[in-house]
């Protein structure tokens, strides 16, 4: 990891700073259409590039801030020690332990194991199902997706999955990401990259990198959970306005899990009680309120996706929306039982409130 160059730095900031999770910037040309793949080598590669210098810019600016506002305080002793974060100060949602308090298994319960099937009923012959897990932390959701649509059970291992489904999973934070890569059990189906998505150079280099190893142009599905209020917080209402605009040029189809408007207060207030600078664009956002129809209107009304239909919300009131781009229409037509359980879903969720 690297460190922040200052010899006056702030301790609690330094250690705050260390963290880090995933996103980057432009998008790849969407076509509906994809083309054949070629032969595929027994192990997948994908390039780690972890060129993070608007990040490391950003750390160093934001530790001058702090030194300033200080006067400076000696931080020799807290360069030596390893990362260790504040409980809740993870800038960009990278908590080391995300799945301890947000178990995957409150998302898997309301996802159909058939999804992908359903959605993608090609030949595995044919082509694997690529999808794109964007802030994948430490994995433990990544795995649990794979295991769900392939309908693996806890020890099992298929050889041939990876020729079903390969998630490109990909984190901000390179400690995670290192750690995903070791705990993973399906080397040969998930592949774990450290990535700044909402940087246009590296995210371009590595997603094109990894689809020209399957002859594609875009991924099948991708999986945004608990990721928009980080790129929100980090970035602006533009940063998430582009952040959905990639993602849904990527994409054929995408699942989003957004963060309600008091996830964005409790990590405002978590940065306040640590003494921490608050998140710079949390003051001045203009998209605001019911978080989960923001994001819709931006992915239907801005982006040409089309609403699929809502899974259900967690129990920890996050909804789980299923979105389709349009020009996918003929090549990735919406089965009718799952546009009927959709509808359904909607009816109960909205006779409920």
């Amino acid at each position: 990891m690297a460190r922040v160059p200052h010899a006056n730095a702030n301790p609690k900031l330094l250690r705050w700073l260390r963290g880090g999770r995933l996103y980057s910037h432009s998008p790849l040309p969407c076509s509906a259409s994809a083309l054949e793949p070629g032969p595929r080598s027994p192990s997948l590669q994908v390039p780690d590039f972890r060129f993070r210098g608007d990040l490391e810019a950003r750390l160093r600016l934001m530790a001058a801030s702090m030194k300033q506002a200080t006067g400076g305080v000696e931080e020799t002793a807290a360069e030596e020690e390893p990362r260790v974060l504040e409980p809740g100060a993870a800038p960009f949602g990278n908590f080391p332990h995300y799945s301890r308090f947000h178990p995957p298994e409150q998302r898997l319960r309301l996802l159909p194991p058939e999804l992908l099937r359903r959605l993608f009923p090609q030949s595995p012959e044919t082509r694997p199902i690529l999808g794109l897990d964007v802030g994948c932390n430490s994995g433990d959701l990544s795995v649990a997706l794979y295991k769900h649509f392939l309908s693996l059970h806890d020890g099992e291992t298929c050889s041939d999955a990876s020729r079903e489904l390969h998630l490109l999973c990909c984190d901000i934070d390179p400690v995670l990401v290192e750690r995903a890569e070791k705990e993973c059990p399906f080397p040969d189906g998930l592949t774990f990259v450290t990535l700044d998505f909402m940087n246009h150079r590296t995210r371009k280099v590595l997603l094109s990198s990894f689809l020209s190893q399957f002859g594609r142009s875009v991924f099948d599905i991708g999986f945004c959970m608990s990721i928009t209020m980080w790129i929100h917080l980090n970035h602006g209402d533009q940063g998430l306005w582009e952040f959905l605009a990639h993602l849904s040029s990527l994409c054929c189809y995408l699942l989003v899990e957004p963060q309600p408007w008091k996830c964005y207060r409790a990590a405002a207030r978590r940065l306040r009680k640590l003494g921490l600078h608050d998140f710079d664009h949390f003051r001045s956002l203009a998209i605001r309120g019911d978080m989960a129809n923001q994001i819709v209107q931006i992915l239907t009304q801005d982006h040409g996706m089309e609403l699929v239909c809502c899974f259900g919300n967690t129990s920890w009131d996050r909804s789980l929306l299923l979105f389709r781009a349009k020009q996918a229409t003929e090549t990735h037509p919406i089965p009718e039982s799952l546009i009927e359980e959709g509808k359904e879903r909607n009816r109960i969720r909205f006779w409920r409130q």
